[in-house]
């Protein structure tokens, strides 16, 4: 878990995907249409991804992935970030975090 803390760590906006999840890919083109630039971790592409979903699993993260951190802090996956969104505090968030400028 330390590892994915400090992956999440990284950047403003961290996305753990899997590059066959649809929701993933949902999910990356929403931050991307806002004009943010996520550090995204491909789960099936990087070595130990198993090892890192397995702990973003423990975090609470079902399913796995996507898992979106912003600020570092665990938001959750494509349901809660689609409820941010929907309720006008997905914006906001980003901006706090530095991801998003105005």
């Amino acid at each position: 878990m330390d590892r994915v803390a400090q992956m999440a760590s990284e950047r403003p906006v961290v996305i753990f995907s899997r590059t066959t999840c649809c929701m993933c890919h949902t999910i990356k083109a929403l931050f991307n249409d806002f004009g943010v630039n996520p550090n995204v971790h491909e789960l099936d592409e990087i070595p130990r991804g198993n090892d890192i979903e397995q702990a973003l699993s423990r975090l609470g993260c079902n399913p796995s992935v996507p898992a979106v951190f912003i600020g570092g802090e665990l938001v959750g996956g494509a349901n809660e970030v689609m409820s941010l969104h929907l309720n006008r505090t997905l914006i906001p968030m980003l901006i706090n975090a530095g991801a998003l400028w105005v």
